[in-house]
C-alpha cells in the first residue's frame, strides 16, 4: 500500500484532532469551571507541582491548607490567603479540573490567572503550554505525514524543499532533536532565570513560552502514534524529500 504522505492521510488527520480535542477541552474547562462556582470560592493557592496539595482540610494530600510561611520557596501561609480549600468537597467537574491541576501544577497564586475572582487550576505557563499543544496538534491534523520513522514524521511539517539538504547529509535526527529543544528553550530559560536570579517573569512571557513547549511536545507526540511501519508493504514505498530511500538495519 503505497503512501506518498498527501493522497491517503486520513489516521494523521484524525490522530491531530484528537489530541486537540484533549488538551483543548481541558483547557477550556480551566477557564470555565471558575465561572461555575461563587466568587471568591477558590482561595489563592500555593503548592507543589508532581503532588497532590489540595485534595483534603487535613489529612492525606492537604499540604498546601498548612502555615509554611510567607518566605518559602515552596507552599505559604494559607490562612493568610483566603482560607483553606478542598477540590474533593465540590462538585466532580470542579474536582477532576483541579485534581489534574493539583497534581501536574504549583498553582502558585502569583503566576496563576484568576477568573471570577477564582484562581485557575493551572498557572500560566501551563495555559501556554496547553494553547501551543492545541495549535501545534491542530497543524499536525493539517500537514503531518506517516513516514514510517518518528523522525521522518515528525520532520513532514516542515517543506521538503526546507529538509532536503538535511536528508542528503543524513542530518535528519539532529534536526528533530534541534527543533523539540529550540521548542522548549523559552521555558526553559525563562524558568531557571526566575529560580537561579531575582527575574521574576510575567505571565504574558510565561504563557507565550510555554506555548513553544507545549507545540513541540504536541508534534513530537503525534509523530510518535502515527509513525508505524504497518502502512508501507515495504520500506521502499516511503517517499522522503531530496528523493531519499529509508533503509533499516
Amino acid at each position: 500500500m503505497e503512501r506518498n504522505g498527501a493522497a491517503d492521510r486520513a489516521r494523521e488527520g484524525k490522530i491531530g484532532v484528537r489530541l486537540g480535542l484533549i488538551a483543548g477541552s481541558y483547557l477550556l474547562l480551566v477557564f470555565v469551571t471558575p465561572l461555575t462556582m461563587e466568587n471568591g470560592a477558590i482561595p489563592e493557592l500555593s503548592g507543589r507541582a508532581n503532588l497532590i496539595d489540595y485534595a483534603t482540610v487535613d489529612g492525606w494530600g492537604s499540604w498546601g491548607n498548612a502555615d509554611h510561611g510567607e518566605d518559602s520557596p515552596v507552599g505559604h501561609n494559607q490562612f493568610i490567603h483566603g482560607g483553606v480549600f478542598a477540590w474533593s468537597e465540590h462538585g466532580p467537574l470542579v474536582a477532576f479540573v483541579y485534581l489534574i491541576g493539583d497534581l501536574n501544577c504549583h498553582q502558585k497564586y502569583d503566576r496563576s490567572y484568576e477568573v471570577n475572582g477564582n484562581q485557575t487550576a493551572i498557572c500560566a505557563r501551563d495555559i501556554g503550554i496547553l494553547l501551543g499543544f492545541v495549535a501545534g496538534a491542530i497543524i499536525w491534523s493539517r500537514f503531518g505525514l506517516n513516514r514510517y520513522s518518528i523522525r521522518d514524521s515528525f520532520l513532514s511539517l516542515l517543506p521538503d524543499k526546507w529538509v532536503a539538504p538535511l536528508y542528503r547529509s543524513d542530518r535528519r535526527l539532529i534536526a528533530m532533536w534541534a527543533i523539540i529543544i529550540a521548542g522548549l528553550a523559552p521555558t526553559g530559560i525563562d524558568g531557571f532565570t526566575q529560580l537561579l536570579t531575582g527575574y521574576e517573569s510575567t505571565n504574558i512571557v510565561r504563557v507565550l513560552t510555554g506555548s513553544t513547549a507545549g507545540a513541540a511536545l504536541a508534534w513530537l507526540i503525534a509523530a510518535t502514534i502515527c509513525a508505524r511501519g504497518s502502512d508501507f508493504d515495504d520500506v521502499g514505498e516511503v517517499l522522503l524529500p531530496a528523493e531519499s530511500k529509508l533503509k533499516i538495519r
